[in-house]
């Protein structure tokens, strides 16, 4: 059975920073492109970004250069690492395979707030 796990959301005030973690099980994880989402409340979930299986990595405009992807095979974990955070990065975030119908992580809150 496939399972993401998300952790590491939390509180934290504007400008500050987190590191999220997805733990995989049930698949070949160095094989498979992953992906960050995230959904704040009343909006669409949108796409967050995106790291191949070769750790090429790819980010919504709304987050370059701000936050990191990775992913730690030996560990079978991708990370996201947040600096500079601000009110509107307010979400749960969710991480995504694409495998068949595609597997979501159950998401963590992350809240920007003085």
């Amino acid at each position: 059975q496939v399972q993401l796990v998300e952790s590491g959301g939390g509180l934290v005030q504007p400008g500050g920073s987190l590191r999220l973690s997805c733990a995989a099980s049930g698949f070949t994880f160095s094989i498979y492109p992953l992906s960050w989402y995230r959904q704040a409340l009343g909006k669409e979930r949108e796409w967050v970004a995106g790291i191949s299986s070769a750790a090429s990595t790819t980010y919504a405009d709304s987050v370059k250069g701000r936050f990191t992807i990775s992913r730690d095979n030996h560990e079978n974990t991708m990370y996201l690492q947040m600096n500079s955070l601000k009110p509107e990065d307010t979400a749960v975030y969710y991480c995504y395979c694409g495998i068949r119908d595609g597997h979501w992580g159950q998401g963590t809150q992350v809240t920007v707030s003085s």
